[in-house]
C-alpha cells in the first residue's frame, strides 16, 4: 500500500501502471498471497513481454531496460518459466532536486509462464542485449506413430 501512495504523488500514470500489476497478477493465477519472496505478490512492476510461436519453438521477448542481463534469473520448474531481477533507482536521486517526476519503475520485477507440454526444457536458452531478454523454447519433435507388426 506504501508503495501504491509514493508512486501516486510521483507521476499520473502510477495508479494506472498499479492497476496493470493487479490484473496481471490475477491473469497469472497469482493470489496476491505471498508464499516466497520472489512470488509476483512482492514485485514492484512486471516488464512488457512479446510471445511468438513457431513451428519448431516459442520465443519470448521481455523488456528490461536498465537490468544486467547477467542479474536476471530464468528458470524452468515443473512446465513454469519464471524470469526475475530488479531495477535499482538512478543514483542521483539526490537532495538537490527540487522537483522530480518518476514514470519508470524501478525495483524487483517477476513474470511467470505455463508452457505447454510440447517443449524441450533441456535446450532452453536466454540472452540479453539492449535492454531486451530474449528466451528460446524449443518444442520436442513429435512422436510420430510408429506401426507395430504383430508375430504369429
Amino acid at each position: 500500500m506504501s508503495n501504491l501512495i509514493r508512486e501516486r504523488t510521483f507521476g499520473p500514470w502510477a495508479m494506472h501502471r498499479e492497476l496493470l500489476n493487479e490484473f496481471n497478477r490475477y491473469v497469472n493465477g497469482d493470489s496476491g498471497a505471498a508464499n516466497d519472496a520472489s512470488s509476483s505478490a512482492t514485485a514492484d512492476w512486471a516488464p512488457a513481454v512479446d510471445i511468438a510461436e513457431y513451428a519448431d519453438r516459442f520465443v519470448l521477448h521481455a523488456d528490461v531496460p536498465g537490468v544486467d542481463p547477467a542479474s536476471i534469473e530464468v528458470t524452468l520448474e515443473k512446465g513454469i518459466l519464471s524470469l526475475s531481477g530488479s531495477r535499482e533507482k538512478d543514483a542521483d536521486a539526490g537532495a538537490a532536486v527540487e522537483r522530480r517526476r518518476v514514470e519508470r519503475a524501478h525495483g524487483r520485477f517477476f513474470r511467470r509462464f505455463s508452457l505447454p507440454d510440447t517443449v524441450d526444457s533441456e535446450a532452453v536458452s536466454a540472452r540479453g542485449a539492449n535492454g531486451v531478454l530474449e528466451v528460446v523454447i524449443p518444442k520436442r519433435p513429435t512422436a510420430q506413430p510408429r506401426r507395430i507388426s504383430v508375430a504369429h
